[in-house]
């Protein structure tokens, strides 16, 4: 028990130091399935496919070339397609302006999540607090 709250501690801490990660890139979109998540997604739905991302992460997809933005959850892995950066179901696209090209220009920046530690001493804290919970 206590090795994987030092483990979960750990992480965090790597959470805390690294930069919040941002990608340009080629988006494209989809129509929804089942996702690797487990997840039945449909086309109606705010979410997207990404290669690295960890499921349930939140990030804000920006059409590069119109400027309209969008705040997906990452549900699914890939996208599989040559030089393609993020997948995003159909009601994103149309957020974004892109069902009539297929595929536009993005950038996606993770969203901060009020969970999330924002510094090594909060990271560490956190930790703290779940080695030792209130009784």
């Amino acid at each position: 028990m206590i090795a994987s709250k030092i483990a979960l501690a750990i992480v965090s801490t790597a959470i805390a130091i690294c930069p919040v990660r941002a990608e340009s890139g080629l988006a494209s979109f989809y129509s929804g399935g089942r996702t690797a998540s487990g997840e039945v997604t449909g086309p109606a739905g705010l979410t997207a496919a990404h290669r690295t991302l960890p499921f349930g992460t939140k990030v804000v997809v920006t059409n590069l070339r119109s400027g309209k933005t969008v705040v997906v959850r990452i549900t699914d892995r890939g996208p599989y397609g040559r030089g393609r950066i993020i997948d995003v179901s159909r009601a994103a696209a149309l957020e974004l302006g892109m069902i009539d090209s297929g595929t536009t220009m993005v950038s996606i920046v993770r969203q901060q999540n009020a969970d999330t530690p924002t510094s090594v001493g909060e990271a560490w804290l956190k930790a703290v607090q779940l080695l030792d919970p209130p009784r």
